[in-house]
């Protein structure tokens, strides 16, 4: 990682990826496909399925982006969802709602109360097995590590790709007016969001699901007015890809 990288982390992201909205049939196959690969092939999540596309019944009211390499043929590495409340059916659950029935503090927000057309989850993060290679990654979706923070000239360490992931799918809410996002992670990342500015609070107690998670809710507007001035150039790379990538907002 140049020095220049180092301290422009947007130039840094733009120079290994690019991020696009899938906002057409092509891109969504891609995404599923990437899903399959990781979520099917690979950690045995779900079963494996003959046309090699993982979908689930949420990806109808879902917006998808798909993480790419820069340089051409740009391959993709990763990809995640927001799912939006079903336009049908407003009262239908999230998947963290279903997940996580039993142990959800309403206390602190009960999504059930909230205007369901201005909230949204994150979830289906998936990075391809050949962008994680490192020690402690081999069977999860996406990682980040506390190492990922210090660059080096050899690599770049930053955690572009989950982080990348993690803004596009804010500037997907951003887009379809979304307020509140929420998402089903394992406990520790709540520090790792921390040293990006990023507030993430837990509403509920953990569940087993595909190893202990916690879900925890963000405030759309905060993340970006939060986010840490090394982190800003990112984000603006980010949104504007997907903005120049995305269908008219639903």
């Amino acid at each position: 990682m140049s020095l220049f990288d180092r301290f422009n982390l947007g130039a840094g992201f733009k120079k290994y990826f690019q991020i696009e909205a899938a906002s057409n049939e092509r891109v969504r196959d891609d995404v599923f496909r990437v899903r399959h690969e990781v979520y099917c092939e690979e950690l045995k999540f779900e079963p494996e399925r003959p046309d090699r596309r993982e979908t689930d019944r949420y990806d109808s009211h879902s917006v998808h982006c798909l993480l790419r390499g820069a340089s051409a043929p740009h391959p993709p590495v990763g990809c995640t969802r927001l799912v939006l409340a079903n336009p049908a059916d407003l009262a239908a659950p999230l998947p963290f709602e279903e997940t996580c029935a039993k142990t959800l503090d309403r206390s602190i927000i009960d999504p059930a109360k909230l205007d369901r057309r201005r909230i949204a989850e994150v979830s289906r993060l998936a990075v391809r097995s050949a962008y994680r290679r490192r020690r402690g990654e081999k069977h999860v979706a996406v990682a980040i590590n506390d190492d990922d923070y210090n660059a080096s000239d050899e690599q770049p360490r930053f955690p572009y790709i989950p982080i990348g992931l993690y803004l596009g799918a804010v500037a997907l809410a951003v887009r379809n007016d979304v307020d509140t996002l929420f998402v089903l992670t394992e406990p520790r990342l709540a520090s790792h969001f921390s040293k990006l500015g990023v507030d993430l609070t837990q509403i509920g107690g953990p569940v087993d699901h595909r190893g202990i998670r916690v879900p925890s809710m963000m405030d759309v507007q905060s993340i970006i007015k939060g986010l840490r001035f090394m982190v800003k150039p990112i984000w603006r790379a980010v949104e504007a890809q997907i903005n120049a990538s995305s269908s008219p907002p639903r």
